[in-house]
């Protein structure tokens, strides 16, 4: 199911150049110094090549919520995501987005040295600038009113987002944004689920915080239910 991402349309800042990347369900907006549409989609054929041919011989990857073992010689996106499933407990799945992102982000890199690509709310980003990202968390007041500001990095990032109020991707909990930061955007998508799945009120917060940096690897959350919010890591958030 395709899901309008209005959200895009949000974007203020003008120095670098816009552009989406379309393959099946994969819809990338993305933006680097230059136009790279030509080298975006061949890097997110060879990402989703070997990840639908491993699914058709090995089904339990695809429907799994829990960890999945995987041979050594597998695909690199699906060795990535099944160690970033095994490392917060997840079926591998939960880190398809986020993996995404991240292997054709480290590809453009050849192309631009600053790199921002979204997948459906899970961002790889390297960046040489100041950036605000904006949050949205359904129906929350904090919507529209909160940002993360992102400082300038050496080393790229992953910022993602699940949420039980908002998207078609299967949550357990009902918050209406679990943000996960970390090194690794495929960690960090599945780090947003196995976080996300503990709240089932917004009295869970606290304890989802406390589980969640226990995660190695992870470097901050923020999780939103209604007008309630908790953040802990290296996380700024700033008004709009």
């Amino acid at each position: 199911m395709y899901e309008l991402r209005n959200y895009r349309h949000t974007i203020r800042d003008t120095d670098l150049v816009s552009f989406t990347a379309v393959v099946c369900e994969t819809d990338l907006y993305i933006r680097a110094v230059r136009d790279l549409s030509k080298e975006a989609l061949e890097a997110i054929a060879e990402c989703r090549g070997p990840l639908e041919d491993y699914i058709r011989l090995h089904p339990l990857f695809l429907h799994s919520l829990e960890p999945v073992p995987v041979e050594k010689n597998a695909p690199d996106i699906v060795r990535l995501m099944a160690e970033a499933a095994e490392a917060v407990g997840v079926g591998p799945m939960a880190a398809v987005a986020g993996a995404v992102a991240e292997m054709v982000g480290k590809q453009l890199l050849d192309y631009s040295p600053e790199i921002i690509v979204e997948n459906g709310g899970d961002i790889f980003m390297k960046t040489g600038t100041k950036r605000l990202i904006g949050i949205y968390a359904s129906k929350s007041s904090f919507t529209g009113k909160l940002a993360l500001e992102i400082t300038p990095t050496r080393d790229p990032l992953g910022i993602c987002t699940s949420s039980g109020t908002v998207g078609p991707s299967l949550s357990l909990g009902i918050t209406d944004a679990t943000i996960a930061v970390s090194p690794s955007a495929a960690l960090a998508d599945a780090a947003a689920t196995a976080v996300g799945n503990r709240v089932k009120s917004a009295d869970d917060i606290e304890g989802a915080l406390e589980y969640g940096q226990g995660i190695n690897g992870l470097t901050g959350i923020v999780i939103i239910v209604g007008d309630k919010l908790g953040a802990w890591g290296d996380v700024k958030l700033v008004k709009l």
